[in-house]
């Protein structure tokens, strides 16, 4: 893929190591059955296992197959057989590889019988709930991987060379279970060309953000377009209002399941009424509540709506949708009044988990894998092909271009310095993350009311607050 010029800066490694874009939608649905509490029977075959050496401190067994399940949505998958290919070359493994947006219907009867692949992506609308595979043990514990030596100064172990926030984020009850791969920035986007063209400028406040979405519906546009059928989007925004109004106390009352997380949280009726007041005012891109994120992101390619939420892999996800003088830039979400965060603030954070199953039957290649991932060599390889930086400081050769949108958000995240946040619930409790979005949907179809929002919202904590796993998941 071709990708545009940066522009000046993009050498500086601190602006690589905060670089961005994830490139899948992490919608939770149904997903992962109860079934898999039983946690299945043992693998048929034994493990592939060698001896272990500084050099193999998993012990990878040459001639051994390899069993590498991939997410292919935004980012395609491109970047994996690159690896797989570099990985066989270098162990003497023979790879399969599976890209597929059915993760949970390939691969459930797999962790179900026994036999799960050895590593898998497990992104997308149909992932398996995390919180749900830990529970009933189908996670290898990765800590041995943060405590190997790098690949690319065994004189530093690989926790060292991960950007600030990645352990936390893929840590369930205390454990490191997950890698959350792709450095990724929240919040709106909007078209360069358009806003030039229309003499628009990009809002700051919340209510700058409604005149410009009036001033589109003006000119025959919708003001909001968003991905109604996975309201997952639209919480984003609710989401980001609630922590730079409320700051981080706010966020962390929700992740912490505090009982006044929503119901006595003024910042978060606030937020809700927000969001709500674009629905009343009917500057909604019509019937935006109907589409899938395809659909709607392809009418904003269209110039039918002025802004859409979404995570910084919009750009790689929109690439063929989107015209080349299109001019995709990022937005953080504008702020409501008396909001204890700056407007620069944005949620910024690890996404794109990969896993190795607990009875993977190839669990050393399956560790070994992911010490491969977080070298500079696999970065790039994943730079390259799919427009996005990883979590791996100073990961990627700064002579990689990168395209508008990417940079923007880029610029965004070295503006913001140490105003960056992030919610851990979605991949500690996917019941509540679900319940909230339901609300959420009620909520853009006028079915229910701010203060309903905040009611359900409430109910949601309450019932995660009851799990027993809980206790482990605090963050001060």
């Amino acid at each position: 893929m071709s990708m545009a010029s940066t522009g000046e800066g993009l050498g500086r490694r601190d602006l690589i190591k905060r670089s961005a874009a994830l490139g899948l939608i992490t919608v939770p649905t149904m997903g992962f059955l109860s079934a898999c509490a039983s946690g299945g029977s043992e693998p048929t075959s034994g493990p592939s296992k060698a001896a272990t050496s500084a050099q193999n401190p998993f012990g990878v067994a040459k001639g051994s197959k390899m069993d590498v399940v991939v997410f292919k949505g935004g980012f395609g998958d491109d970047y994996a057989k690159a690896w797989e290919a570099a990985f066989d070359k270098k162990w003497g493994t023979t790879s399969s590889h599976l890209g597929t947006q059915e993760i949970t219907g390939k691969l459930q009867t797999r962790f179900n019988g026994g036999n799960p692949p050895d590593v898998v992506d497990n992104s997308g609308a149909q992932k398996i709930k995390l919180d749900v595979l830990f529970k009933s043990n189908q996670l290898a514990d990765l800590t041995p991987v943060l405590d190997a030596p790098s690949l690319d100064d065994p004189g530093k172990k690989v926790r060292d060379t991960l950007i600030a926030g990645t352990i936390e984020q893929g840590t369930q009850g205390g454990k490191f279970v997950s890698l959350n791969y792709v450095y990724t920035v929240y919040g709106f986007w909007y078209s360069g060309k358009l806003f030039k063209e229309k003499g628009w400028t990009a809002p700051k406040t919340w209510d700058e953000f409604l005149a410009v979405c009036a001033k589109a519906k003006e000119a025959g546009l919708g003001g909001l377009a968003h991905q109604g059928k996975y309201p997952y989007y639209i919480n984003v925004v609710i989401m980001d209002l609630i922590a730079k109004k409320g700051g981080l106390d706010a966020m962390k009352a929700i992740d912490n399941l505090e009982p006044n997380a929503f119901e006595g949280n003024a910042a978060a009726l606030a937020a809700v009424e927000a969001v709500y007041e674009v629905v009343e005012k009917d500057l909604l891109l019509p019937g935006t509540n109907g589409l899938t994120h395809t659909e709607s992101q392809t009418a904003w390619n269209q110039y039918k709506a002025a802004f859409i939420p979404s995570g910084s892999w919009l750009e790689n996800e929109q690439l063929k949708q989107t015209p080349e003088d299109f001019d995709m830039q990022f937005l953080p979400v504008p702020l409501l009044a008396d909001s204890k965060l700056p407007f620069e603030a944005i949620r910024a954070g690890a996404g794109e988990p990969f896993i190795v199953p607990e009875k993977a039957a190839n669990k050393a290649g399956g560790l070994e894998f992911i010490r491969s991932m977080l070298s500079r060599e696999w970065s790039t390889m994943f730079a390259q092909q799919a427009n996005s930086l990883t979590v791996v400081k100073d990961g990627v050769d700064p002579g990689v271009k990168l395209r508008p949108g990417t940079q923007s958000a880029v610029t965004a995240l070295k503006t913001a310095g140490t105003n960056t946040f992030n919610y851990l619930y979605p991949d500690w409790y996917s019941e509540m993350d679900t319940a909230i979005q339901d609300a959420s949907n009620e909520l853009m179809a006028k079915r229910i009311q701010p203060k309903e929002w905040i009611k359900r919202a409430q109910a949601a904590v309450n019932k995660a607050a009851q799990d027993p796993n809980a206790k482990n998941n605090r963050r001060s």
